[in-house]
Parts: C-alpha cells; sequence; structure tokens
C-alpha cells in the first residue's frame, strides 16, 4: 500500500468534514447577519430566530459523521493489510455526496433561513409555518447526501470481512 493511496482515503475523510463544515459556517453566517439586524429592532424575537439561525449548522455535523464513519472504514482495511487503490477511490467517492451536498444545501439553506427570519420580523406567527418549514425543505437535500454516503460506506467490504 502506498502513501498516494492512503491520501486519495484520507482526502474523503477531508472533503466529507470541510466542505459540509464550510457550507454550514458560510449559511449560519447568513442567518445570523438576518438575525443581528432583526434583533436590534425587536430583540423579544430572539427565541423565534434561534432556530433559523442555526439550521444550516446541521450539515457539518452530517460531514463530521461521514468523515468518522469513512475513517472507520480505512483503519477496517488498514487491520487487513488490504487498502489499495480501488478501495481508497471508493472511500473518496462515497465522500462526496456529503461533502458537495452539504456545504451547498447549507449555504442555499443559509438564504432561506435568512428571508424567513425577515418575514418573522414582520410576521412572528409565520416563523415556524414559513420561515422554518422552507428551510426544512433546503435540508432534504443535505439529507439524502448523507444517506448515499453512508450507504456506498456500508457497502464496500474488505476482503478479510468478506471472506468472514
Amino acid at each position: 500500500m502506498s502513501q498516494i493511496t492512503m491520501g486519495i482515503a484520507f482526502l474523503g475523510v477531508a472533503l466529507a468534514a470541510f466542505l459540509a463544515g464550510i457550507g454550514s459556517a458560510i449559511g449560519i453566517g447568513i442567518a445570523g447577519r438576518s438575525a443581528t439586524g432583526v434583533l436590534s429592532e425587536k430583540p423579544e424575537r430572539y427565541g423565534q430566530l434561534f432556530l433559523q439561525v442555526v439550521l444550516p449548522g446541521t450539515q457539518g455535523f452530517y460531514g463530521f459523521v461521514i468523515a468518522f464513519f469513512a475513517l472507520a472504514k480505512i483503519q477496517e482495511f488498514l487491520t487487513a493489510d488490504s487498502l489499495n487503490l480501488a478501495y481508497a477511490l471508493a472511500i473518496l467517492a462515497a465522500c462526496l455526496p456529503v461533502a458537495f451536498a452539504g456545504m451547498l444545501s447549507a449555504i442555499h439553506q443559509g438564504k432561506t433561513c435568512a428571508a424567513g427570519i425577515l418575514l418573522t420580523a414582520k410576521r412572528p406567527e409565520l416563523a415556524v409555518k414559513a420561515g422554518v418549514l422552507y428551510a426544512a425543505m433546503v435540508e432534504v437535500y443535505a439529507v439524502l447526501g448523507f444517506l448515499i454516503s453512508l450507504l456506498i460506506l456500508l457497502a464496500i467490504k474488505s476482503p478479510a470481512a468478506a471472506a468472514a
């Protein structure tokens, strides 16, 4: 097993964690800026706005969980001394759905939450009906990316596991 092979596998881990995390940070920043503006005029709306600010952060957790599963998969292959280029590429490919779906959905969810926050400022009764539910619709695609990544990782079997 070469260092390049290990590097490819670990690249998948890094992309899952970093891209989903970067998207979450950007999404929370977008929503947070809107909430700060609203709270400067209406601080009593804090409770209604909190969920909309933190909602884009879930994608970072999805990426972290997939990175953890990918690390466990790499460890399984290293223990069996069977990590080759094909398996490393499979691990990298498995991490890409959550990496990119997480990053892009978090950014767009932040924009959707920012709009929901502005709506909540004028129509607080619509905070959940429109603000949170519309943002949750964007979340579906992050969940799908997470599930695809997880299912691919679970489908990758090392030769030692396949023989057992």
